[in-house]
């Protein structure tokens, strides 16, 4: 499933429209899409790296709506964020989210569960508002520059490391943004 839609993404990325699927996309996940926004980033830097940073920004303001909406479904509308997370294959999301929030706390942000579960456990929890969109702006915006600043510096090789090595590449991104976390929370708490 991961291969079908990073192909989908692909081709929508080559689009004219392509900055608008990103937005849409970046949105989505963050209520019930299950495939990162960086699958279309990428491509999208890769063909035009002068607008790297620009493509970081978008994508990471729309994810930031995105995941206020799933927030707000779960805070506000409690069956329908519960609907959502059972239709999308997360039944226990909000058990899971309250147990793992237990032991790492703000972390659970840099992990890969997808954002909507995030998101949407988020408000179900009563976790505040503003400090729920403050540490998914900070972890996510790493995330999203991260991604376009590599591939503006290092361009095709690094897409077709990414590409024969999907999954890995995407939980490496996730350990690193762990790993940066705990030493910030070791440091600072």
């Amino acid at each position: 499933m991961l291969r079908k839609s990073y192909d989908t993404l692909m081709r929508l990325a080559e689009s004219r429209f392509a900055l608008a699927w990103l937005a849409l996309e970046a949105f989505c996940e963050g209520v019930f899409f299950p495939i990162p926004p960086d699958l279309m980033l990428m491509p999208m830097v890769l063909a035009n790296r002068k607008k790297a940073f620009l493509y970081a920004s978008v994508t990471l303001i729309f994810s930031l709506a995105g995941g206020s909406t799933g927030y707000a479904l779960g805070y506000f509308l409690v069956p329908v964020g519960q609907a959502i997370l059972t239709a999308t294959g997360s039944p226990h999301g909000l058990e899971s989210f309250q147990r793992i929030f237990g032991q790492i706390g703000l972390i659970i942000l840099a992990l890969p569960i997808p954002f909507k579960l995030v998101a949407i456990a988020s408000g179900l929890a009563r976790y505040p508002y503003p400090i729920f969109l403050t540490a998914a702006a900070v972890m996510r915006g790493a995330r999203f520059f991260a991604v376009a600043a590599l591939l503006r510096r290092f361009g095709e090789p690094i897409r077709t490391f990414v590409e024969k090595r999907l999954a890995l590449v995407i939980s490496a991104l996730a350990v690193a943004l762990v790993a940066m976390l705990v030493v910030f929370r070791t440091l600072f708490h």
